[in-house]
């Protein structure tokens, strides 16, 4: 019989057990997103690991025993405050009521300010960074993935996007609890923006319209335009896409993607139905552009197809151009800018 006394764990108390079990996950090598606790919290377990010494391997595993108990028994996680339940809701919610809770939340909110801004538009990052001072803009710069940061200077005029630039190497005495605030500060002001009714613009919007029209109906349409307003009709001629346009905007190694969304009969009344010369060229460059049995393929059949019913062809071509535009929108294929006329 073994007479050797036992070891009975020690008595630790919640703020001790939460610096055990922190501890052990980093010695696992768990990424424990710490810096989302409140500032007094950090503050709190910071100085609790540096005050408790040794704890023995009995005490370990009473302490990782009660903490994987305690993960058993939790049924859900819900975010801590307002501001980390919206971020849970964010693009759930509408967009008003996101933005008057916001403001709410005020300083109270938690977390990472600087998460916020890398999702919004670069666009709209480089118009925030025109409108602060270029200190401000560096900090923001420096926040910004490496990619991101790159196309912000994309998005900035030559002279403004080198001063920022040289303003970089001004930052390396800016605190963390600037940068902090700096962040509030640029996060607030998407707040304060007016919520908009359509996510995309006026251009867009009739482009997208005009894209789905009859040749005839958007020339029309287009000619007024012009009459009525010649720059918003500019806007709208660079938001169209039609078959037409497919040699100038479609990247020629995506041929083959686009052809694989698009049913053989639909390509085939789409080229059979080609009548002007900018339809006819956009039917070469598919062909030139995909094997050269495929296109040998529909090269008898649009014979065989013969005269197509206009109608019937710009339904055709429709279908082709809505494919192209799935492909990008899911990010599957990337449409090259169209060169200015000028």
């Amino acid at each position: 019989m073994d007479d050797a006394p036992r070891v009975v764990p020690r008595s630790l108390s919640n703020r001790q057990k939460a610096a055990v079990v922190v501890r052990l996950l980093l010695n696992e090598g768990a990424d424990i997103p710490l810096e989302e606790l409140p500032d007094e919290l950090q503050e709190k377990l910071t100085h609790q690991l540096g005050c408790m010494g040794l704890v023995d391997r009995v005490t370990l595993e009473a302490v990782a025993q009660e903490f994987a108990e305690a993960l058993d028994s939790v049924g859900l996680s819900f975010p801590h405050g307002l501001a980390g339940a919206l971020d849970a809701v964010n693009g759930k919610i509408a967009p008003a009521t996101a933005a008057r809770l916001r403001k709410v939340a005020g300083v109270r909110q938690i977390g990472d300010p600087w998460q916020r801004l890398r999702e919004i538009p670069t666009e709209d990052l480089a118009a925030m960074a025109q409108a602060e001072s270029t200190e401000i803009a560096a900090v923001m710069l420096s926040k910004l993935e490496t990619a991101k940061a790159a196309q912000l200077l994309g998005h900035l005029p030559g002279p403004i996007a080198r001063q920022i630039t040289y303003a970089v190497s001004k930052t390396s005495s800016v605190t963390p609890e600037a940068v902090e605030r700096i962040g509030w500060s640029l996060a607030a002001q998407l707040d304060q923006r007016p919520s908009q009714a359509f996510a995309e613009g006026p251009d867009a919007r009739v482009g997208a319209i005009l894209n789905q029209s009859a040749a005839s109906t958007r020339d029309g349409l287009l000619s007024a335009l012009d009459e009525e307003d010649s720059d918003f009709a500019s806007l709208v001629r660079k938001s169209i896409f039609t078959f037409a346009h497919i040699p100038a905007r479609v990247i020629p190694r995506d041929v083959p993607v686009i052809l694989r969304g698009v049913e053989q009969p639909v390509l085939v009344s789409a080229m059979a139905g080609a009548t002007s010369d900018d339809d006819k060229a956009s039917v070469e460059f598919l062909l030139s552009n995909m094997s050269s049995r495929m296109a040998e393929n529909l090269r008898e059949e649009i014979g065989e197809r013969g005269k197509v019913k206009q109608s019937d062809a710009e339904e055709a071509m429709t279908q082709v151009v809505g494919a192209i535009r799935a492909l990008v929108d899911d990010g599957a294929i990337t449409l090259a800018e169209e060169e200015n006329e000028e």
